[in-house]
């Protein structure tokens, strides 16, 4: 037999455990977001428009909606300083106000590599021109 203790300390950890899920589930949402709006991105702009929103958002995303999307701020800091290390990228980033760590730089620029829009050289990364669309006569 449990005891109710037992119980409610599992209880516990099980909503612990949902609600670390939960944010993930919304970091993951944002990064999604994030992709999109930078395929969206036109060759000279160098400022991204807000990604489309999710149908249905959790609570915890609230405060994390109204904020650039780390890719965002990523090609941002990129655009304005040229070649940088993951570490100077966070290190802008953070200066711009935003608590991020240099896991989640590294993981958005990897994101950012696979996609064909950031490419990284000698330690250094720096943002790949778009490429034109326009068929040429």
């Amino acid at each position: 037999m449990i005891s109710k203790g037992i119980m409610d300390t599992s209880l516990e950890r099980i909503r612990a455990k949902i609600a670390e899920l939960e944010t993930k589930l919304a970091d993951l949402r944002i990064t999604e977001r994030e992709l999109q709006a930078l395929e969206k991105l036109p060759a000279r702009k160098t400022r991204t428009a807000p990604g489309p929103k999710p149908r249905r958002k959790p609570q915890a995303s609230n405060q994390e909606e109204s904020r650039q999307t780390i890719g965002a701020a990523i090609a941002g800091v990129l655009g304005q300083h040229g070649a940088l290390s993951a570490a100077e990228i966070a290190d802008h980033v953070k200066a711009a106000g935003r608590d991020i760590s240099n896991r989640a730089v590294s993981f958005s620029l990897q994101a950012l590599k696979k996609r064909g829009l950031v490419k990284s050289a000698d330690g250094k990364w720096t943002l790949l021109k778009a490429r034109s669309r326009r068929a040429r006569p």
